[in-house]
């Protein structure tokens, strides 16, 4: 069911996944805001802070803030593990049918969640921010990022402005049937997409940090571009991959078989001695090479059919866990579904 299904505001339930590391000095700041902002709203919310793996006193601090309030869940990681790991991880713990993503580092603005939840109500399941006044060093962080998010649409045919921004809304069943890994969080849209999600994009206030210095640097862009040739990859051949090798070892073969024929008729016509030509041992290449990329795609369909008949494993090992309460007493059921609490 839609949000724009559900005829009131109080058959919403709102899940806050807040992934942390190392921000001691801006999380009370942090709750203190996004309390305020979620106790403004007309519905049921609980905040879940995911500590992916801190060492600055991070923990310490969002465990003063659980024990002072039962709407606030802390997961705490044996090691750092990553955004996307900790994302998923607060995707798994979230009760609410609506779950909204956002940083730590007091950049995103909590009074915008109100702006994602009004527009996932006009029919759509996954809602973006839009740092459009982005407040970055233009050259090591705003160009970097304008550059990937016109390669990511591209690629993807899911434009949107800002794909880097934490700032989303989702709807839960759509991010609880992902299984994300490396550095995916920044796919979800198009990965949601690909499900048949209806994606939007807002524009959102952006921030200067105030504390500490950000995790993100140049060196991640490699991960993101290997990780963007993976999702590809998803999109189009997940579930037909010697479509997109077998195509490939095709082409080699067909190259080979040229290459091949083209020696002997400079050997029959032209008397070329082919003793050490570089055309019949790379025809040879060629050949071996066109004959792998099948087997791989052969191998890989094998492993397709394994990943849809099997479970999988979790991407993240939790040393804690304390889930919050979310109290969905007064919410009234949608026509046709059942709201269920989970019992910790």
């Amino acid at each position: 069911m839609r949000l724009a299904d559900y005829p009131e505001n109080k058959d919403i339930t709102l899940s806050m996944v807040v992934p942390v590391y190392n921000e001691v000095e801006s999380i009370s700041g942090l709750f203190t805001e996004l309390k305020a902002s979620l106790e403004a709203l007309p519905f049921p919310w609980e905040i879940i802070f995911v500590d992916d793996g801190s060492s600055d006193g991070t923990n310490e601090k969002l465990i003063e803030i659980q024990a002072a309030s039962t709407q606030v869940g802390v997961v705490q990681f044996r090691k750092n593990f990553g955004q996307t790991a900790a994302l998923s991880a607060g995707f798994d713990m979230a009760h609410g049918n609506v779950i909204v993503t956002m940083d730590a580092d007091l950049q995103n603005d909590p009074a915008d969640i109100g702006l994602l939840i009004d527009k996932l109500k006009e029919g759509y399941d996954v809602v973006s921010g839009w740092r459009h006044r982005r407040r970055d060093s233009w050259l090591s962080r705003k160009l970097p990022s304008m550059i990937a998010n016109r390669l990511i649409s591209r690629l993807t045919k899911i434009k949107l402005h800002d794909y880097g921004c934490t700032l989303k809304a989702y709807r839960s069943e759509v991010v609880k049937n992902l299984r994300l890994y490396g550095e995916l969080h920044r796919f979800i849209p198009a990965l949601a997409n690909e499900r048949g999600a209806e994606v939007a994009e807002v524009p959102v206030n952006h921030r200067a940090r105030q504390f500490g210095t950000s995790k993100y640097t140049l060196s991640r862009t490699t991960r993101v571009l290997l990780d963007l040739a993976n999702v590809k990859f998803l999109l189009e051949y997940r579930t037909r991959p010697l479509q997109f090798f077998g195509k490939l070892g095709l082409i080699s073969l067909g190259s080979a078989f040229l290459m091949f024929f083209g020696a002997v008729g400079m050997k029959i016509f032209s008397q070329v001695d082919l003793t050490g030509n570089p055309m019949l041992t790379f025809s040879l290449f060629l050949f071996m090479a066109g004959i792998q990329l099948v087997s791989i795609g052969l191998i890989g369909e094998l492993v397709t059919r394994a990943y849809y008949e099997t479970q999988g494993k979790p991407i993240y090992v939790i040393r804690d866990a304390s889930r919050p309460t979310l109290d969905i007493s007064n919410v009234k059921a949608p026509a046709g579904g059942v709201l269920e609490d989970i019992e910790v």
